[in-house]
Order: C-alpha cells, then structure tokens, then sequence
C-alpha cells in the first residue's frame, strides 16, 4: 500500500463551479520524493494543500479522495484534521516566516508541537528531541540558540527550523512548499540535502512543490508536471528530463538555464488560462505548437507509457523525439561606453564594515552580474549606488559625473535613469493602492502624463512584463508572489532607465516568466542601451544573461571577468564552491584537483 493516494481530486472556486485543480490521481510511496513542478497557476500548492485538508480562501475541495497511510485526510472532522496535521502529514512553506512566531522565542516553538501531540512527554524527553531534531539540521541546539527570536536568524537557519519542526513528529509525508525559493545557492544545497538525508532516515514521504526543474533534478525520484490545474505528465525524473513527452514540459525545460552552457532562453508563449477562462479539449492547446483541431474536442485522457510514465496529450505518439533538444546560444551583447564606474567603495553599517576596496566598471548595454552567498555584501553594493546606503566611502560616477551618496541629493533625471528592483515586492509595492496607482506615480512625476496617455503607458508596462492590463485595477495581495515582482518591475520600466539594478529578482518567478524577463531585458539592452546590474545567487541564470561577472565574498570581489570564463575555468576556491553547489539538470563531472565543497 502506497503512503499517499489521490483520487479524482477536485478543488473549486467557492459559489462557483470553475475547478482551479480537477482530477488530480498520484501515488507517493513509502520513503519516496515526488517532485510537483509547473507554472504560477498551475494547482501546485492548492494539490499540496489538499494532503493537509486545506482549501485557501475563496476555494473548496468539492470532491476526491486523499489517503495517507489509510487515513481518509478529507473525511477528517475538525478535532481529526488537527491531530493529523503535523503528526501524519506536516508542511513546510515557502517563507519560513508564515511558519515562526516573531514573538516567540525558538525552543518555544519547537517545543510546542510536542506538547500538543505528545502530551505524555517529559520536559526533559522534549529537550531531548528538540537537541536531536536541531542537529539533524545542523543547528546549534545550545540554550542561547534556542533563546532566540526568527528574526535574529538568518534565512537559511529559519528555513532549517522550519525542518526541524516538520520532522520532530516524525509525521508520514512532508509538502515542502518551494522551500529554497530566494535561499543563495549554498544554504539551497544544505537544505535540499538535509530534506534527502531526513527523508531517507526516517522513511517520510514528501511531495517537494517548486517551479525550479533544476532544484529537484538529482533530490527526486519522481516528478509530476502540472498545467491549469491537472498533472498532464507523470515519470521517473531522470525519463522526463531526458526525454521530456508533454509539449508543456518540453517547453519548461527549454525555458530552464543551465549553469553548464550559455543557452537562450525561450519562454512559453501566452499565458496560463485562470480557472475561469479555460478553453475547452486540452487547457495547452492555445499555446502548444503541435495543437490540432482535436485538441479542441475534450480534455485528453492519460496514456501510459513505458517504464512507468504517464502523459494527457492526444498527439503524444506522433509528436517529433525532444531527446537532444536544445535552445539555441544566447546572443551576445558587446558592452559601449562606459556608463557606471564605481571606485574604491567602503561601506559599513555602524563599527561593522561590509564592503572592502570595491571597484568595477559597467557599461551601456551591458548586463554585469554581482553574484555570492548571502551576507556577501550584494545588496549592500547595490543600495549604495542607487542611494539608498549613505554611509559609504570612495566614489561612485555616473555618466560622468560623481554621484551624491543620498538618493534626495541627487537630481530628478538621475533619479529616472538609475533604477532598483527589490527582492521583495513587498518593499516596494503600497498594499493599499492598486497596481495602476504604483506605476502611475513615475509616470506622473518624470513624465508629466495623464488620462489616456498614463493609462496606456501604465497598460504597455504590464503588457512588456507578462501581466493583463486589468492587473492595473489589482492590490499586490490580489496577486500571486511571481506577479507582484513582475509589477515592481514594470514599475522601474516605466522610468525609461538607463541602468537597471536589479536584486535577485527573478528568485520568486517561474521557468517560463523567467525566460520572458531574460527575453525583454535583452530586448531593452539591444535596443535602448540598457546597462544591467544583477544582483542573483543563481549562477545558471547569469550563464544565460550576463557578459560579465563579479564573484563576492565577505564583502571583497574575489574574482571577474567575462562570464563563460568564469563559469568555466574558475580561479578562485570560492567560485569553484559556488559552482559546486549549483543545481544541474545533468551533474557536472568532478575534475581532477578541483575543490568541489
């Protein structure tokens, strides 16, 4: 007997009959990883809500049937469903912070899933399993640790806490919702091998949600593809990537960079159908390039292929072999004069100083990314030069002339030219105006436009970013996380800026919105000059986007030069390490003599 299986799961809009998942059927076994992956909008979280019995507001699970070690999750009454959650099927969510008290301490916490499920456990047995669960995710477990509040740690500890948590119970399955999402690329390799070594030790299945292929490519054992809200490809994970059936997947994969070759990436064209406005036969069809009039007829049924796999695509016998299907090279983009020079930068938060001697230059239709662990200094490079970090010593020139360290000491059109775009599209986004209202101050500001000028200026920048333009009449929390940072970034489009700094912006997006961003950020360098400093963690991605690099550490440039170099013959033991920990489709062959961890 399997540890999880779905049946026929059907989750609506509430009041309303349109299905956001329908006929949804897998099967987790027992110590398994099965890895579910799609667009924003495709069900995934709504399908790893559903093993815990959870609809979010405004939807219901109408119908279908989930069991988990025999237990029938959704005809669980409320005191039932209490017990079974955390004990028999825990969750893990994407920002650890939706999971941690800020006013309680951690020991606290953790303590308190214990006493609530293992009421017959002495203080000193919850101590003890507490000390086992922190080291297990290699934490400290001492009593100052445990004395801390969530925000005096760092992302990737409160991620692990959140581990620790799940696993105490030693529940059954884990849905681990995009639980690396934003992590640098060493804290994602510790997690994701703390989730395998957790999982093998103790049994527990898991259901790993993520809209990164390459992050589950060498973690799980099998994957589900899911597009508008049904599983339309299912199979051994090394089968799918190698020889991808569903047009859909195909598609995910040739948008997915990789840290091993400069490819160009190609995002799907169109857009994901919302629950509402589905089209009849196959929800892909209007996007797939094999659709034929068929498609249009009903939604296709399952068909089975060998060695275990499963594909919903009438054509799927017919289709063309995708087995060494490849995107083509990215196009290079030589850089013109130079537009940013940053000299000799010093820059330090109170006695702590963050940035050592920075100096690097940046020109016009140049992308340079700035990549390195978190803690590296990045963000605090970044925000200096736009003006956000006063305190910072050296020189910054732009366009040739010295910049003022305040953002308010600097003028209107160097305000307009010089752009950031936050991690999070929280800092930057007003939750109590409207979409439209956030891009329309730029444009009223430096452009001076109103009415039907502004609105469509307003509806070209969602437009250019993948979003409707109704979006405009949206609140951020209306929006899902990839659609809020794709709205900040056509908030500093609006601006027509020169240099766009941009800090891990595309962490929360998927594949295919992803490859889009690349596709229009490219666009704008050929085509306005736009110099790009990007800030990310993701190596892969600068592979895909960047002429040039520079690698931090500790807040020193340890290495740069041009991209290709670096990624492939690395000089520094840091770089080697980055390398290491970044997550490949294919796993990179150890060279002999080179530090791999």
């Amino acid at each position: 007997m399997s540890c999880v299986e779905v049946s026929q799961l059907r989750v609506e809009l509430s009041g309303v009959r349109a299905d956001i998942v329908d006929d949804v059927s897998f099967e987790i076994e027992h110590g398994e990883i099965v890895a579910l992956v799609g667009e924003s909008g495709s069900g995934k979280s709504t399908i790893g809500n559903a093993l815990l019995g959870f609809a979010r507001r405004g939807a219901r699970i109408a119908s279908g049937r989930v069991e988990i070690d025999g237990l029938s999750v959704l005809e669980l009454g409320p005191p039932a469903l209490r017990r079974a959650r955390g004990r028999t099927v825990a969750y893990i969510p994407q920002d650890p912070s939706a999971a941690l008290n800020p006013a309680l301490r951690i020991g606290r916490q953790l303590e308190e899933g214990l006493e609530r499920h293992n009421p017959q456990l002495s203080g000193a047995q919850r101590g003890e399993a507490i000390a086992a669960g922190l080291s297990e995710v290699d934490l400290p477990n001492g009593r100052e640790f445990l004395r801390r509040y969530p925000h005096q740690l760092s992302g990737g500890q409160q991620q692990r806490i959140a581990i620790a948590m799940a696993f105490l119970l030693r529940p059954s399955v884990i849905v681990l919702d995009e639980p690396t999402t934003g992590l640098d690329v060493t804290t994602q390799r510790r997690v994701i091998e703390t989730v395998r070594q957790l999982c093998e030790r103790h049994g527990t299945s898991a259901l790993y949600v993520t809209h990164d292929l390459s992050v589950v490519a060498n973690l799980a054992d099998r994957i589900l593809v899911a597009y508008a809200g049904r599983i339309v490809e299912t199979g051994p994970i090394d089968a799918v990537f190698a020889e991808p059936a569903h047009p859909y997947t195909r598609r995910l994969l040739a948008a997915l960079p990789d840290v091993g070759s400069r490819r160009g990436l190609e995002p799907i064209p169109g857009r994901a159908p919302a629950p509402r406005a589905r089209p009849s036969g196959c929800a892909f069809r209007e996007r797939c390039e094999f659709a034929i009039g068929a498609c249009a007829t009903a939604p296709p049924a399952p068909v089975e292929l060998p060695g275990g796999r499963s594909v919903r695509c009438l054509r799927v016998h017919e289709l063309p072999s995708s087995a060494g299907l490849s995107p083509a090279p990215a196009r290079a983009i030589p850089a013109q004069d130079t537009i940013l020079i940053v000299r000799d930068l010093i820059a330090s938060y109170g006695q702590h100083r963050v940035l050592h001697d920075v100096r690097f230059a940046l020109g016009s239709h140049e992308c340079l990314a700035l990549v390195g662990e978190s803690g590296s200094g990045k963000t605090t490079l970044a925000r200096s030069i736009v003006g956000l970090l006063s305190s910072w010593q050296g020189e910054i020139v732009y366009a040739g002339g010295p910049l003022a360290p305040q953002v308010r000491a600097r003028s209107s059109l160097i305000r307009r030219e010089l752009q950031y775009v936050f991690q999070n599209p929280y800092s930057s986004l007003n939750p109590r105006r409207t979409i439209g209202d956030a891009l329309s101050l730029p444009i009223e500001h430096f452009f001076h436009l109103r009415g039907r000028a502004r609105r469509e200026r307003i509806a070209g920048a969602l437009e250019r970013v993948s979003l409707p333009a109704a979006y405009a009449d949206r609140y951020p929390d209306q929006l899902s996380g990839g659609e809020r940072q794709r709205a900040a970034i056509a908030r500093a489009l609006v601006c027509q800026p020169r240099v766009l700094i941009c800090d891990e912006v595309t962490s929360a997006l998927d594949v295919s919105v992803q490859a889009a961003i690349v596709k229009l950020l490219h666009e704008l360098q050929l085509e306005q000059g736009l110099a790009l400093l990007f800030v990310t963690h993701d190596l892969a991605l600068v592979r895909s986007i960047a002429q040039r690099v520079i690698v931090m550490h500790a807040g020193r440039i340890v290495e740069t030069g041009e991209t290709d170099a670096v990624l492939t013959q690395p000089s520094h033991e840091y770089t080697h390490r980055l390398l290491a920990d970044t997550p490949r489709l294919v796993p990179a062959p150890t060279e002999p003599g080179v530090p791999v961890s």
